[in-house]
């Protein structure tokens, strides 16, 4: 294909001269018999040649122009480095109508039929007739009836109240459709033996794990004993509790996990996943992967940052010692005599991941901590009073935030001091996007490294998460979960 200012265009001026040569012939001609007529004899022979010379005229005439005939105005012309082949103009539009740039989107669906034969095959009809590719599927009886789960690739102009009709047609009830991406693709062996492994490397990872195993929940934990040292009340049985879309599981380090996802109950089989992996966890006891990495400051001197767990407890609280009480009053909102208290709870992998920076004499000057908070994460940090002004909380603020997105979060807060003009520093310095909100000399800052909400069509209409949800109660003891 060539641009259209390299189109061949008819030759209309051979085509004018040939039609006025045949008209100077064919006047010729007639003048010729005119003059024979008048003037000589044989007026009928000349008669008839004057005829066929202007039938014979006339027809070469017509015969020329339509082999000749104007050529159709040339198409759009393509781009001139693009050296691939190109379909026919009048194809392009139908292969491209009702498609995006991949032509199809993922869903998760979790639907209920009737336990009888030929249900399922009825909804796998239905979403034959729509062009609805069935990836994967998962069964699960019940009493009363099947939960099918499926991963569809369904064409990119199906929305998910369209699909939740296309299944109600089909029988399915209590449907529930979410946007699924490419990690779903894999199968659901893979991905547990996967979580199991993240799980046995790093105890901060279980609640991780619980979140990507069932989908979008909120985790709590509720510590044996609070802060105070007075035992809760709260207790289940070894093998846990499942109350339709909460479940209960013994902590292994004390007290209890609960999962609480509202919209969609849990089925046995995931609760048989979750407490395998809370058990894994219980048989492989307290671990924390030991790396480290040097930093070097802008002054010039090098500090180790590394995680940081309960056996870090010791120089955490000589470090306390060292520090003034308006740094402990700015990093705690409390009695300063009371920060002593919250050390254990922070450093435990249980309610998140906590950085530690030593100087290059082994000494612990400050603490970073990551923390778990229903459906949100908290920074916190803590820089003695000497190391201050020298770009430490900066650092663990970055590479906390880093954390934060590795672990799937969609923002992270801080909560300090309307005066603590360095944390609001620090903050900035992200260059993220920052939400501000000022109660009586509280400000919390929430940054948002990766605002991804999730539109989900579950029973009762559309919902937005982590979003519309209702916000979790805080306990004083803790939480932790993952947006």
């Amino acid at each position: 294909m060539t641009s259209s200012k390299h189109v061949r265009r008819p030759h209309h001026r051979r085509r004018d001269l040939v039609e006025l040569a045949a008209l100077f012939t064919a006047v010729a001609v007639a003048g010729t018999a005119a003059a024979t007529f008048v003037h000589g004899s044989g007026r009928p022979v000349l008669l008839g040649v004057s005829a066929a010379v202007m039938i014979a005229t006339a027809g070469f005439r017509t015969w020329w122009a339509r082999r000749h005939r104007h050529d159709a105005p040339p198409g759009p012309s393509p781009d001139p480095s693009d050296t691939g082949h190109s379909a026919a103009p009048s194809q392009a539009p139908a292969a491209s109508a009702g498609r995006d740039a991949n032509g199809t989107t993922l869903w998760r669906l979790r639907t209920t039929v009737r336990d009888e034969p030929g249900s399922l095959a009825v909804l796998c009809t239905t979403f034959a007739r729509g062009r609805i590719d069935i990836l994967t599927l998962q069964t699960h009886p019940l009493s009363a009836g099947t939960v099918d789960e499926f991963l569809l690739r369904a064409p990119a102009g199906m929305t998910a109240a369209e699909l939740t009709r296309t299944i109600a047609a089909a029988g399915g009830r209590d449907t529930w459709v979410e946007r699924a991406d490419t990690h779903d693709l894999v199968d659901a062996p893979t991905r547990v033996l996967h979580l199991a492994t993240r799980t046995a490397l790093d105890a901060a990872e279980l609640p991780l794990a619980l979140r990507q195993l069932l989908g979008r929940c909120t985790i709590h934990s509720l510590p044996a004993t609070s802060l105070g040292g007075r035992p809760m009340e709260s207790k289940v049985p070894e093998e846990g509790v499942l109350e339709d879309t909460v479940m209960r599981l013994p902590d292994p380090s004390g007290g209890v996990i609960t999962v609480d996802r509202p919209y969609l109950p849990f089925t046995p089989t995931e609760f048989a996943r979750a407490r395998a992996l809370v058990e894994l966890d219980a048989q492989l006891g307290p671990r924390v992967p030991r790396s480290s990495d040097v930093h070097t400051l802008p002054e010039g001197n090098d500090i180790t940052v590394r995680r940081a767990d309960t056996d870090d407890l010791d120089a955490a609280l000589a470090m306390h010692e060292r520090c003034s009480s308006r740094t402990l009053d700015l990093r705690y909102h409390g009695p300063v005599h009371d920060a002593d208290r919250y050390l254990g709870h922070l450093l435990s992998p249980r309610y998140g991941r906590t950085l530690a920076v030593e100087t290059s004499s082994g000494r612990l000057v400050a603490l970073g901590h990551l923390l778990w908070d229903g459906d949100e994460t908290e920074v916190a940090l803590l820089v003695e009073d000497d190391w201050q002004r020298r770009g430490i909380g900066a650092e663990l603020l970055r590479r906390l935030v880093a954390l934060a997105v590795e672990a799937g979060c969609d923002s992270v807060y801080a909560v300090t001091q309307a005066s603590n003009t360095g944390m609001v520093a620090a903050m900035r310095g992200l260059g993220l996007p920052l939400d501000y909100q000022v109660e009586e000399g509280t400000l919390v800052i929430t940054a948002r490294p990766a605002p991804t909400p999730v539109v989900t069509h579950g029973p009762h209409g559309p919902r937005q998460q982590p979003h519309d949800a209702p916000e979790p109660e805080r306990q004083e003891q803790g939480s932790y979960g993952a947006a």
